[in-house]
């Protein structure tokens, strides 16, 4: 039986089963997205490299969000692709500048291939393309790419976390990265290290962050809160009072976060009495 879960919890979790820590067979991790009945779950994440293996059932059809493996011109491949085969829904784009001496003419040359696959038909205007920033603070050229991202009206999207512990930005980074993204009124999802509801030091000594943390954040910071208010929701480990926080609105900005684990997110709201069956 599905979770019975609060609208701002429907869809947070984009499946990313097959990335790391989790590494699932792309088949395995396929059957299961199909076969889970679960709506903390929104897509189903894979490389565009993935999609000619990916099988799928006479009649199914998934709703795919795809990270594009190279640079700007393989933007059109992946939308082609999905409009050509049957049972593919491409609920969206995930692509990562590379260009680090020049983040802002790297957005510009995604923007411009994105505007081509639109034009052409390929990619449609409601399919939504997420510019990945790297984690290189909020300089000058990070913020420039920025408003190239909300100039174009594409969405940001934010690592949250990784295999190593240089991977999982600070509080005040992230606090700085959301308040960024509200300034530019740009929606954003995130990657990586979100397995759990609350902030926690994991067994491996990482600090990592908790998505209910980043929705009660993204919230606040909407409303007005300051930088240093952010960061203290963020670094917060009180799951009660996080629970009962406020985070009407939250997902028009904070959109969902990448996890290759479904089981853990769901432990952790049962356990804050956010979802019942």
């Amino acid at each position: 039986m599905a979770a019975l879960l609060e609208p701002e919890l429907v869809g947070l979790i984009d499946d990313a089963a097959i990335f790391p820590p989790g590494n699932a067979g792309l088949t395995d991790a396929a059957a299961a997205y199909v076969e889970r009945d679960e709506p903390l779950v929104g897509s189903f994440v894979l490389r565009d490299t993935d999609l000619p293996a990916m099988t799928l059932a006479a009649g199914v059809r998934v709703p795919v969000s795809v990270v594009v493996t190279g640079g700007a011109g393989q933007i059109a491949g992946p939308a082609r692709y999905c409009a050509r085969e049957q049972g593919y829904e491409l609920a969206g784009l995930e692509i990562a500048l590379r260009d680090l001496d020049d983040l802002a003419g790297n957005t510009r040359r995604v923007v411009t291939a994105v505007d081509a696959a639109r034009d052409e038909g390929t990619l449609a205007e409601d399919v939504p393309v997420y510019v990945e920033l790297p984690h290189v603070g909020s300089t000058a050229s990070w913020l420039a790419a920025a408003d190239e991202v909300a100039a174009a009206e594409l969405r940001l999207k934010f690592r949250t976390g990784g295999l190593e512990a240089e991977a999982f930005p600070a509080a005040h980074a992230l606090a700085r990265w959301i308040d960024a993204a509200l300034d530019r009124e740009t929606a954003f999802k995130c990657t990586a290290g979100l397995h759990r509801a609350v902030r926690n030091t994991s067994p491996e000594g990482f600090e990592q962050h908790g998505f209910l943390n980043l929705l009660v954040a993204t919230k606040q910071a909407f409303d007005g809160a300051a930088v240093p208010e952010v960061v203290d929701v963020l670094e917060s480990r009180e799951g009660t009072a996080l629970a009962a926080a406020d985070r009407s609105g939250a997902r028009r900005w904070f959109t969902s976060f990448g996890s290759c684990s479904v089981d853990e997110p769901l432990e952790d709201l049962r356990a804050l009495g956010l979802v019942e069956r």
